[in-house]
């Protein structure tokens, strides 16, 4: 990895220069933070996991014909991708009432919502990611109009596949975030097109048990509820990712299909 170029480093991910004009290779690390980095910790094999997940789930998208920046799984914690110009926005899809929006709406958490609500928050780590309404988006120009509506159409057809994948393997998805870029045409002509240029995965997604409302996501770490990696090797395995293995919450054996 040393010979490569960085392109940037975020709170869970690297990125490098791709081996080829237009694409990334992202590295998926360890590191844990919560409440915009204040909380940190390093949790040995979670990158493993989320890239492993987020494969998964990055594959079935597509097959339902959901663009995305993902070409393909490198090895046990990279991927390649499609290179991107980010829009600005990170975009939250809630089903159920839990974290922020319980707290700035005084709503129980784990109350269901009357509808799937889709929020935007501006990509600010200084400012706090704040929440910030359709119409921000336009008067800044953070996006257009066009691209607002390709988003949350997206948004809420990735929540309606989600919802059933989970709910097919006892687990609620309550929330997630995502976020989207602009792909040029590979002919140069004409708009852009609107991906999907985000991880799905345990530490972007709310998933709790449908039965005994465990928490199988990064909850458990900003909660400090403890057995966060076992809870992300819980998804892996209910997806099928991983073989049920009960001696041990080991994941190397994630690297036997490698």
């Amino acid at each position: 990895m040393s010979r490569r170029k960085q392109i940037y480093e975020g709170k869970a991910k690297i990125l490098y220069e791709g081996p080829e004009p237009g694409t990334l290779v992202q590295y998926f690390k360890d590191d844990a933070t919560a409440f915009n980095a204040q909380k940190k910790a390093t949790l040995d094999g979670k990158g493993v996991l989320n890239n492993r997940i987020s494969e998964f789930i990055m594959l079935r998208l597509m097959e339902i014909g959901i663009p995305t920046h993902f070409i393909r799984r490198l090895n046990m914690r990279e991927q390649l991708i499609k290179k991107v110009e980010i829009v600005p926005l990170e975009v939250i899809c809630r089903n159920v009432a839990a974290g922020t929006m319980s707290v700035r709406l005084g709503i129980e958490e784990g109350e269901k919502l009357p509808r799937s609500i889709v929020e935007f928050c501006l990509k600010r780590d200084d400012l706090g990611d704040p929440l910030v309404a359709e119409e921000h988006v336009y008067a800044f120009g953070w996006a257009t109009q066009g691209e607002m509506d390709e988003i949350i159409a997206m948004t809420l057809r990735i929540n309606d596949y989600l919802q059933g994948m989970f709910a097919g393997i006892g687990i609620r998805l309550v929330d997630f975030k995502i976020e989207f870029g602009r792909l040029a045409h590979p002919d140069g002509l004409g708009d852009h097109m609107i991906i999907l240029a985000d991880e799905i995965s345990p530490d972007s997604c709310r998933l709790w048990d449908m039965e005994t409302n465990k928490k199988l996501d990064k909850d458990r770490f900003r909660r400090d509820l403890g057995e966060v990696t076992e809870a992300y090797t819980e998804v892996a395995t209910r997806l099928g990712i991983l073989k049920p293995n009960p001696s041990t919450a080991n994941i190397s054996v994630i690297s036997s299909n490698d």
